[in-house]
């Protein structure tokens, strides 16, 4: 075991001298920091962590630390170092247990995630300044996240969406994805809950296996599924314990997973989850001013002035969910583009008539 964790100390050692700025290059050995648990530790601290690991056998203690350094040189394009670390860690091991399991060689369909380019942009989204800004803050705190780390301070991220459905809570994953150029993995509840509670379990483990050894964004629709309130009776023990062990993997992200979640019930999920999430936005039903921006913004990305009063129709829409009102929006051009007449004034009577407005 002491030639695995000496490895790859030793590797960390003799990285200063690759292309991309080792580990004791670049920035400074003093004053670059990374983040284990929560707590924020200086790169010699992490060294100080491995030894200790190698002394006392705490495997736990050796590969969560590694495995926080290779995220971090990934992050700053050491690659070179961040490969031979991994090489390391999985030599350890193969001497360890005898063979491999790494998910990084895994294929993607066999976590219970999926990639999902992104669809949306901020420029598509509807958003109040309030939630724009937070995002905009957000946004530059990744993508300055090195300054940030020499001040030993890592960037957010961490967040919850609330709001009743169809509200652009995962367009809103989409955008931010989007904005910072990272693949976005989206959890499969159908492969990931099983009749197996153990199975269950360790799907779970997997997926955050899987994510925090790369920059992503990594969302959870319908959170309240899996963050249940620990305290209902109906629950069993064991669902529980997947609560626990859910919200500890969250904790325990390095920030280079962006984490959203998202809840139409958020009187469901459990208490200690909200404490989790450093920001938590609310996503509530478009107001008047927001539907007449909707129309707007769908008149320009389909070219085409539909020739309404959009006041009066978005005070017939009002207390609709965004999704709803794009679905009205959509109909109604479908019919305008097919209409022999181009009445569009009739065509959205109609329309409106057909749903009881």
């Amino acid at each position: 075991m002491r030639g695995g964790y000496s490895g790859v100390i030793a590797a960390l050692v003799s990285g200063g001298g690759n292309a991309g700025g080792g580990y004791f290059g670049g920035t400074g050995f003093h004053h670059t920091l990374t983040c284990i648990g929560g707590v924020k530790m200086a790169r010699g601290d992490l060294v100080i962590k491995l030894v200790q690991a190698g002394i006392s056998g705490d495997k736990r203690l050796f590969e969560k630390t590694t495995r926080a350094i290779i995220s971090e040189e990934k992050a700053k394009d050491h690659h070179k170092l961040a490969s031979r670390l991994e090489a390391r860690l999985q030599r350890t091991d193969n001497q360890q247990r005898g063979k491999t399991y790494y998910l990084k060689n895994k294929k993607l369909a066999d976590i219970p995630v999926f990639e999902r380019t992104p669809r949306y942009t901020f420029n598509d989204l509807i958003l109040s300044e309030k939630i724009e800004n937070i995002c905009d803050e957000l946004i530059e705190e990744q993508k300055r996240a090195n300054e940030l780390r020499a001040h030993n301070v890592e960037p957010r991220h961490r967040l919850l969406l609330i709001g009743p459905p169809g509200n652009g809570k995962t367009s809103l994953s989409e955008a931010i994805a989007e904005s910072l150029m990272l693949p976005l993995f989206i959890v499969s509840y159908e492969q990931l809950i099983t009749s197996y509670l153990g199975e269950t379990a360790k799907n779970i483990n997997e997926i955050f296996e899987f994510v925090s050894q790369r920059h992503c964004v990594l969302f959870f629709d319908e959170f309240d599924v899996l963050g249940k309130e620990r305290g209902d009776s109906q629950e069993t023990g064991e669902i529980k314990r997947i609560v626990s062990s859910l919200l500890l993997q969250i904790d325990n992200l390095p920030s280079n997973v962006i984490v959203i979640t998202a809840t139409n019930h958020p009187g469901l999920l459990d208490k200690a989850a909200w404490r989790r999430f450093q920001i938590k936005l609310k996503l509530d039903y478009p107001e008047l001013d927001d539907i007449i921006k909707w129309f707007e913004k769908f008149e320009a990305s389909v070219k085409y002035n539909l020739q309404i009063d959009k006041g009066e129709l978005a005070e017939k829409l009002l207390g609709w969910s965004y999704a709803e009102v794009r679905e009205f929006g959509l109909d109604i051009y479908r019919r305008i583009i097919l209409s022999e007449n181009k009445d569009n004034s009739r065509i959205i009577k109609e329309k409106l008539k057909q749903l009881g407005k």
